[in-house]
């Protein structure tokens, strides 16, 4: 088994160099795309979207928020959801 090493190598070399905290924060405040290619095929395409602290508190993951959207669209009269396709 391959030892893990936790120092920077040589390559890295970031002397002189600052980081801006939060300089992508705006832009991940409302949500991104994820497109995953293997040459020219997607092979994924995720969406991300920001979950609002007071909903994260009863959906704490990806699982239950599809889960409760997938239940609520069940609800939607057929002949309205197709409308809005």
């Amino acid at each position: 088994m391959k030892e893990k090493n936790d120092q920077m190598q040589d390559e890295y070399d970031l002397a002189g160099k600052k980081g801006i905290r939060g300089k992508y924060s705006k832009s991940y405040s409302s949500g991104h795309s994820v497109r995953v290619y293997d040459g020219n095929k997607l092979v994924r395409d995720d969406y991300f979207a920001a979950i609002d602290p007071s909903v994260r508190e009863y959906f704490p993951d990806s699982k239950s928020i599809n889960k409760a959207l997938k239940d609520l669209i069940a609800l939607i009269p057929e002949e309205r959801s197709s409308v809005n396709k």
